[in-house]
């Protein structure tokens, strides 16, 4: 009784912090740490997985926006899933087709929802790059893209950002890349830009484009990205993926190194 007492005096009191810092974190929190793992443990399987057996029951195979469509309804309907969603991936969509890069960098895959987006949309010979922490998470997204037919276009590398982005130049033949959507841990975002600039894989044009900015947030990056002269930055207001929860992307297109 007592380790009840205590678990249910931490929940309240994290559920107090989290109300401070807004509801969209407040969801988050419900949905992730409190209905998934109970869903888990009745149903004997993982929401990524359950996720990706929706998406093979209800797709049709070879069809990245079919499988798209798919995702969008689980998470909407079932179990809500950190994906950029609809509302946002419209926005994603219109920055790939006007910038129409040929070799991109994805941080953070999960379950395959933003490498359908980029890759279907690439222009030919083009190609994604994304990384994933996450063993199980990378081969939940290695299996969508082979359902969707799209496993030519991308790369899934298994790893941390911070130790898989000084290997690029050398370990995976790139130079710069054209496009970067950071979407992996918001405290990632500014050291991990900082290292794309410190190997030298950004150039003059590269665009960055990051999620969740406002929800969770990512305030250490958007105070160096928008007060720099390195980039040039454009805020996209939206929604928090499958919430009514204001959430943001920020463009960031790189300038070039600072003048001395």
């Amino acid at each position: 009784m007592l380790l009840v007492a205590i678990s249910l005096a931490l929940l309240l009191v994290a559920l107090l912090y989290l109300r401070h810092l807004g509801w969209g974190l407040i969801a988050i929190f419900w949905f992730e740490f409190v209905q998934q793992p109970v869903l888990n443990l009745l149903m004997g399987d993982t929401k990524e997985q359950r996720i990706l057996h929706f998406v093979q029951q209800h797709a049709k195979p070879g069809d990245p926006q079919s499988a798209l469509e798919a995702i969008d309804t689980y998470s909407s309907q079932k179990e809500w899933g950190m994906h950029v969603g609809k509302d946002k991936g419209q926005i994603m969509d219109a920055m790939v087709q006007e910038y129409k890069p040929s070799l991109v960098l994805e941080l953070g895959a999960y379950c395959g929802y933003s490498a359908m987006r980029i890759a279907r949309l690439l222009p030919p010979g083009g190609r994604l790059l994304t990384m994933e922490m996450n063993p199980d998470h990378a081969a939940i997204t290695q299996q969508m893209l082979n359902f969707a037919g799209l496993q030519d276009k991308v790369t899934i590398l298994l790893g941390a950002s911070q130790n898989l982005i000084p290997q690029l130049k050398t370990k995976y033949d790139v130079d710069t890349f054209d496009m970067v959507f950071l979407d992996h841990w918001k405290d990632r975002y500014l050291p991990d830009t900082h290292l794309l600039e410190e190997h030298g894989l950004l150039r003059k044009g590269t665009v960055l484009l990051a999620d969740n900015v406002i929800v969770p947030g990512a305030p250490e990056f958007l105070e160096y990205v928008r007060g720099s002269n390195k980039f040039e930055c454009t805020h996209y207001s939206s929604y928090l993926e499958y919430m009514k929860v204001v959430d943001g992307l920020e463009k960031a297109i790189y300038q070039g190194p600072s003048s001395p």
